[in-house]
């Protein structure tokens, strides 16, 4: 059984909350500022890891750095995942000041509308695919090589039940998780022993993408912050045996 597989069966309260041993961890979060990648950033500070993060909303990354335990340790960057140059720089500028991440959680995304796919704008198609698989692309094209040298690191790409199945008036976001899955299947045959990447299904969780197909029944789900207990544990926890898993939280 790997580790993650090993975590994922236990009681998530019986599970020592530092996660993965071995002191402190370099976690690289893209979409750090907002739902999901910000409470998770959260957690991890909490538990003594070195926050990387990038976001577009500068404003958002300056608040959240206030809430980051030992937030002098911590590196966010304003960075467009969308675009090349803009990771490129980021992996650069990343490097420079830190070293090369530990793990890398992929986690900003983007949603449509609700709507048939022949009423979805081709631009709000384009931003889906853009950010959910062609920024996730820019960071593995960057990222990965820096971490092979050592042939250590781990990859979290952020999937979605989505990813999984289908649902009316989300195709384009069920297309993007859906395509991430393969993605993350496709490039664990490609790295060397040592390394990770995984395709993680964070579970529902009340988050404004949510709000935005549930509407007010959004609210009945769990709440980031709490997710983030479990989530990072799991993360923590992941090692080379898990390359090409696709997990759920």
């Amino acid at each position: 059984m790997t580790a993650a597989a090993a975590v994922a069966g236990s009681s998530f309260g019986l599970v020592n909350r530092g996660g993965g041993g071995g002191g402190g961890k370099k976690v690289l979060i893209t979409g750090v500022s907002r739902g999901l990648g910000r409470a998770l950033a959260v957690e991890l500070a909490k538990r003594g890891h070195t926050i990387i993060g990038c976001s577009r909303t500068q404003d958002k990354l300056n608040a959240l750095t206030s809430d980051l335990a030992s937030s002098d340790r911590h590196l966010l960057l304003n960075a467009d995942i969308r675009s090349d140059s803009s990771v490129a720089e980021l992996a650069r500028e990343v490097t420079e000041k830190k070293g090369v991440p530990d793990i890398i959680v992929n986690n900003a995304g983007t949603i449509n509308q609700n709507n048939k796919i022949w009423e979805v704008p081709q631009e709000e198609f384009d931003a889906v695919i853009d950010t959910n698989v062609k920024g996730v692309t820019n960071v593995l094209r960057h990222f990965i090589p820096l971490m092979l040298p050592n042939k250590q690191g781990i990859i979290v790409n952020m999937s979605s039940g989505w990813g999984r199945s289908g649902a009316a008036l989300v195709a384009p976001y069920c297309a993007s998780k859906w395509a991430i899955e393969g993605l993350s299947r496709s490039v664990a045959k490609e790295l060397p022993d040592g390394m990770a990447i995984i395709a993680l299904n964070p579970g529902v969780i009340h988050t404004d993408m949510l709000s935005s197909c549930f509407g007010t029944s959004a609210s009945l789900y769990q709440a980031p912050d709490t997710w983030a207990v479990k989530a990072a544990t799991m993360i923590l926890n992941l090692t080379g045996a898990d390359n090409g898993a696709s997990l759920t939280v």
